[in-house]
């Protein structure tokens, strides 16, 4: 049931930065390249003023960002209005993650971790678990990052409670302090991560990421072998589960609310049909995915993954 190890472990984390969730960039702390997640759309960022800017900002180098902020500050008080310090902050923390700058972020953010703000923290959770899974970083220094990012992200929900963010973040949290704490206590993590899912969702319906993650949760249930049911039923009464129907479901509609954003929603979606024994549709997901225009390193797993599905069924055709 390596449900992050394998659902959530799987890009680097956060669309843009070392092996781990690489989320689809753009949802709420995600990153599409992986639209990979550097999703690109303002919900990924949370904040729609934001995420513009950092569509400039991408056009930008790191150095040249300064200058701009220069410019920016300028004009602003030329409109009479004034930017507070925490947009300030933000808006080059999303470009910092945008760009790709995992310890730069790590660091910037560090600074504020004393905030009371939502917006910062469960970007500064993002940002701790994106470190934790960089390869350079030893196993001592990632068990503690992924307390540290599970911190954050309860903060970041006790701040504000309406966040789609903080609850999509605080669900991953959980999910990765899952590898550290045994099988009983991932099991009963299950359930929260489903809760904080759903209520993303429901806080924000046009986030991609969520839906996926929602999906993956299905699917992991969904295939969960047999002898691990059994240990779960010695565990709980009604130990989590699901359909691969019920997984299929939130591929589709993530697919429909922000289309090829994400390699690897293409692919589930085509494993989820071969799961179902519908060869057709499986090979039209498998084929999108393996064409899928590659921007990172999971993005390029992903295409070798689903090439060598479609060579299985034409093989035993």
């Amino acid at each position: 049931m390596a449900f992050c190890a394998r659902l959530w472990r799987f890009p680097p984390a956060g669309r843009g930065t070392a092996p781990g969730l690489r989320l689809p960039t753009g949802a709420a702390g995600s990153r599409r390249t992986c639209r990979p997640w550097r999703l690109g759309g303002s919900e990924v960022m949370g904040n729609s003023e934001a995420f513009r800017s950092s569509l400039l900002f991408s056009a930008l180098s790191y150095l040249g960002f300064e200058t701009y902020q220069v410019i920016s500050r300028a004009a602003v008080v030329h409109a009479t209005a004034k930017v507070s310090g925490v947009e300030e902050v933000l808006a080059q923390a999303d470009y910092l993650y945008e760009s790709g700058e995992t310890e730069k972020l790590y660091q910037l953010l560090t600074r504020y971790k004393e905030s009371e703000d939502a917006e910062l923290l469960w970007r500064l959770a993002r940002a701790s678990r994106d470190i934790a899974q960089l390869s350079g970083t030893s196993e001592e220094e990632k068990k503690l990052l992924v307390y540290e990012a599970l911190a954050y992200a309860k903060r970041a929900l006790e701040k504000n409670d309406s966040s789609f963010a903080a609850h999509k973040w605080y669900a991953i949290c959980i999910s990765d302090v899952g590898d550290y704490e045994g099988i009983k206590a991932k099991i009963a993590n299950a359930y929260v991560i489903k809760e904080h899912f759903e209520k993303a969702i429901e806080l924000n319906p046009k986030d991609a990421t969520s839906i996926h993650l929602m999906g993956i949760w299905c699917y992991t249930f969904a295939e969960m072998p047999w002898y691990q049911r059994r240990i779960a039923k010695v565990l709980f009464a009604t130990p989590p589960s699901s359909t691969y129907e019920e997984a299929l479901s939130y591929f589709q509609r993530a697919e429909q609310v922000d289309p090829n954003f994400y390699s690897k929603n293409l692919l589930l979606l085509g494993k989820t049909y071969l799961k179902l024994h519908n060869k057709k549709l499986a090979a039209f997901w498998l084929v999108k995915a393996r064409d899928y225009t590659a921007h990172t390193e999971e993005d390029r797993q992903i295409q070798t993954e689903a090439a060598q599905l479609l060579t299985g069924f034409s093989d035993k055709n």
